[in-house]
């Protein structure tokens, strides 16, 4: 556990006045979650932490991927607890590997993320992408899912018990974790998506809130609200923020490679100061944009870097030997020589 109290010192001399004058909407977060919201704080607007997501499937190899191609870690590991059949892509019984290597990343100096493709609570696990990630409600069938002690409302309780669990495991080992569950949610592909107005998706993720902070008293996560670029049929942000009370940081995903100026200016705007991220990205910003665009304090690539049907080589390098970008080795808790810096891998 030296990482974390490396993290908590550290950023207790680092921190400036004006990113230490911030709460945690979690009353009594933990000491690591409260360092790592104040590390966002810090950086926002100065750098930009680079991320890599991985399948459930896959564990942790596109870290590998992504260091055989540029020569360095990026500062997020990111995952997904999944939906499908055993042993599939997003499987289910991936879940303990996951919270384990979340675990491990984290004593090695990784931040962590974590995401949910929940299930439609009509649905039992495991299920398909199509048949139940991407299910519709009926408006009855909403209803009864937000009215408290209904059986959909019940089976959604049973639904959320299982992953804070998980969450739970992280907990106790001292991780913080960006927690962005029900995401991209005023696009209209997700059971929960586009929703508006106080008993649509904003009633569902106070009810989620409610469920993992006070009935379950996890205290190490920071609430990252993720929604979708805004687009044609994708509507802006503000008609699905839950509030301020229940949200620390701001995230869109952004595939269609534009990084449009409207999109991050909405974002700012919402943000009213806090921290916002690409939680989700296809094709990689590019250092111009980042420049234009200077909040955004992290970006996690969502596709494989051995692959490369997004990215070549020479701009995921440019990007990451950009002077703003933040990759492990540059995070201050991590204790390792500059020279180890594109050169030979340290991780396994």
């Amino acid at each position: 556990m030296k990482l974390l109290f490396g993290l908590i010192f550290t950023l207790s001399l680092s921190m400036s006045a004006s990113a230490r004058d911030f709460t945690t909407v979690t009353p009594n977060a933990s000491k690591e979650a409260k360092a790592l919201l104040s590390y966002l704080y810090t950086i926002s607007g100065k750098q930009i932490l680079t991320g890599q997501h991985n399948a459930p499937l896959n564990g942790s190899n596109r870290l590998m991927g992504l260091h055989k191609q540029v020569g360095e870690y990026p500062a997020i590991f990111g995952q997904d607890f999944g939906f499908s059949e055993p042993g599939s892509w997003d499987g289910i019984n991936f879940r303990q590997n996951i919270v384990d290597e979340a675990i491990r990343r984290h004593d090695q100096g990784f931040i962590i993320t974590l995401m949910w493709h929940a299930v439609a609570p009509i649905h039992d696990e495991p299920q398909t992408f199509e048949n139940s990630v991407q299910a519709k409600l009926t408006d009855q069938q909403w209803q009864e899912l937000l009215t408290p002690g209904t059986h959909l409302n019940e089976r959604w309780k049973s639904q959320v018990d299982v992953i804070a669990w998980h969450l739970k495991q992280l907990k106790y080992a001292k991780v913080p974790v960006l927690w962005r569950p029900y995401h991209e949610m005023n696009g209209f592909w997700f059971w929960w998506g586009k929703r508006q107005g106080p008993e649509g998706y904003a009633k569902l993720w106070r009810m989620l809130f409610d469920r993992l902070v006070n009935f379950h008293q996890l205290d190490n996560l920071i609430w990252v609200w993720n929604a979708n670029e805004v687009k044609e049929n994708v509507p802006d942000y503000k008609l699905f923020y839950p509030g301020h009370d229940v949200v620390d940081v701001l995230a869109t995903d952004v595939y269609s490679g534009q990084y449009n100026k409207n999109n991050y200016d909405q974002m700012v705007a919402l943000a009213e100061g806090r921290p916002i991220g690409l939680g989700e990205i296809g094709k990689l910003p590019t250092t111009d944009m980042l420049n234009q665009q200077p909040q955004w304090a992290w970006f996690m690539s969502w596709r494989d870097p051995d692959n490369f049907f997004w990215n070549d080589n020479d701009s995921l390098k440019q990007l990451f030997n950009y002077k703003k970008s933040t990759g492990l080795h540059e995070l201050p808790w991590v204790n390792a020589p500059k020279a180890v810096r594109l050169h030979q891998p340290i991780l396994k």
